[in-house]
């Protein structure tokens, strides 16, 4: 009897679990068995594992051989475990040392030739394999830059299930000869999906937009608009931009990644994890250092924002755009269904989904911008009568956003149609994206030095309660909103989020705290009621 065990990971969202692979040969009828919860692409890895191994000069076992993936409890699904399953097989069949393998974790998936693929969430496998105390972790030749950026742990790169039987039994690795120059790469492709990319709205580059000609001094005229994409992005504030077509609601949304600060090492990771496991990283950059921008179209369904699928849940848009940018174009032509989803991400910054085959968490703290016409026409004003859509159809219009979704945006500015003038302006525009980033950069420095020691990054993550109680404003400067709050204005959250907007502000401008005027321009943001104080920050300072 032959027996021997090594390590995989099992991916149940974007978290691992290590999983334990045991081969077991006994005399008997040559047989294969695989057991523990396998699903249908890991339980044809017995064929694909059989072709590998007598087509790498291996010789596979006449005898009755059965593999166990331990937990058994836990689901198993891809091709990840293919690479590990075959070496398993070859150290029960004493062609390898089962010694060796017992301390390593091997991730990848085998062609027929013997070829190791590269799969999905490799990223977020090896810091399954880091945090259970492993050292040692062999994945695929393309995928090695990604499985490096986990500290601590050594990465064994193999392009053939060749090398991995040399490498293992200590002989003379052999040579797999390149592809020819200027083809592409057959094994990476195991690293996108197909049908996806930019035409479905996902950027990983996220401020690379900017190094595509995207620049908020493009934007003509919209004060008040490009005063809120300012504060939205120095604390974290969703927006709401409506206007009619063509006055530039996408095109602020656009370059407001290249707005917000670069993203720190763990939230790189985190968010370098989702698109891993979604296939979404971007070829040759395994490590997304820049908020990612997520568009998807208006006729995207609950699963596609939030997540799910059949069998195991796949990450949605809200999880694609975390520590980004999710920008909603033409929100009220979204499903009320997929729209009151959002509810949940918005609040706890994480979404959970429960499927029959298990329970998957994905992180979801994104920034939320909402683009929407006034009208089905999208002329309808309050200064002329371009609008021929009957009041009723109006009303239904903008019912389509909900009051508890609205009620979770901090910021709501309306977009006035650009005039001739403004076209035809020669002069200095407004602020650059460089420029606006500076100041955002140093709003969110001065905002994280007030949030030193908890657990807390932004304006927008801070608790009501605790803005109240802790980090208090300059005294009478609460008294408008408070007052809004008594006509039925604004709601109890509302008045919490006009307070963490005014805090933002106040940093923006250099206040301690926020005063009377840094309270009106966040209520005016709020209730998009002018109240008299200028749109431009300069005029606060």
């Amino acid at each position: 009897m032959g027996f021997a065990r090594t390590c995989s990971v099992a991916l149940v969202g974007v978290e691992g679990v290590v999983v334990e692979v045991q081969a077991d040969l006994e005399p008997g009828v040559a047989a294969f068995t695989l057991v523990g919860l396998p699903d249908k692409s890991l339980s044809e890895s017995r064929d694909r594992v059989r072709a590998a191994v007598v087509n790498s000069g291996g010789e596979w076992p006449q005898k009755k051989l059965t593999v166990g993936l331990s937990p058994a409890s836990v689901p198993k699904a891809g091709s990840g475990f293919d690479l590990a399953i075959a070496a398993a097989v070859l150290g029960a069949a004493e062609r390898i040392d089962p010694r060796v393998l017992a301390d390593i974790v091997m991730i990848g998936e085998l062609g027929l030739d013997g070829r190791v693929r590269p799969v999905r969430g490799i990223l977020p496998a090896v810091l399954a394999a880091a945090d259970a105390g492993y050292e040692q972790v062999v994945v695929p030749e393309c995928a090695v830059a990604e499985a490096s950026l986990v500290p601590a742990i050594s990465v064994l790169g193999v392009r053939s299930l060749r090398q991995l039987i040399a490498v293992l039994a200590d002989e003379p690795v052999p040579h797999e000869e390149p592809d020819e120059p200027g083809r592409p790469d057959p094994l990476m492709a195991g690293l996108r999906l197909p049908g996806t990319g930019a035409v479905t709205g996902v950027h990983g580059l996220g401020a690379a937009l900017h190094d595509q000609g995207h620049d908020l001094a493009d934007v003509v005229g919209q004060r008040s608009a490009r005063t809120a994409v300012e504060v939205s992005a120095a604390g974290g504030h969703h927006l709401f931009l409506e206007g009619p077509p063509g006055a530039g609601k996408t095109m602020l949304a656009e370059r407001m990644p290249a707005v917000l600060p670069r993203l720190s090492r763990e939230e790189s990771l985190e968010v370098t994890a989702v698109h891993s496991v979604a296939g979404l990283l971007p070829p040759g950059k395994p490590l997304i250092d820049v908020p990612p921008y997520c568009a998807p179209h208006h006729s995207a369904t609950m699963q596609a924002l939030v997540g799910g699928g059949p069998h195991i849940a796949r990450p949605g848009a809200v999880s694609m755009a975390h520590r980004g940018i999710l920008f909603l174009d033409e929100t009220p032509e979204f499903s009320t269904h997929a729209l009151d989803a959002l509810r949940q991400p918005l609040e706890a910054g994480h979404v959970v989904i429960a499927r029959s085959a298990g329970v998957v968490r994905f992180p979801a703290r994104f920034l939320m911008v909402l683009a929407a016409n006034p009208c089905p026409c999208g002329r309808f004003s309050q200064r002329d009568t371009l609008c021929e859509c009957p009041p009723s159809a109006i009303r239904r219009y903008q019912a389509r956003l909900s009051g508890p979704l609205l009620d979770r945006v901090d910021l709501r500015v309306e977009i006035d149609p650009v005039s001739r003038a403004e076209l035809a302006h020669r002069g200095p525009g407004g602020d650059s994206t460089a420029t606006v980033a500076d100041r955002v950069r140093a709003a969110r420095e001065r905002a994280g030095a007030r949030l030193t020691g908890t657990p807390w990054r932004t304006n927008s993550e801070v608790p009501g309660r605790e803005l109240r109680s802790r980090w208090h404003p300059m005294t009478g400067a609460m008294e408008d909103a408070e007052r809004s709050l008594e006509r039925g204005v604004l709601t109890a959250r509302g008045l919490d989020r006009v307070l963490r907007v005014a805090w933002t502000v106040a940093d923006l401008v250099g206040h301690d705290r926020p005063d009377a005027g840094d309270v009106a321009l966040a209520l005016q943001l709020r209730t998009g009621v002018p109240r008299g104080v200028p749109m431009a920050l300069g005029a606060l300072t």
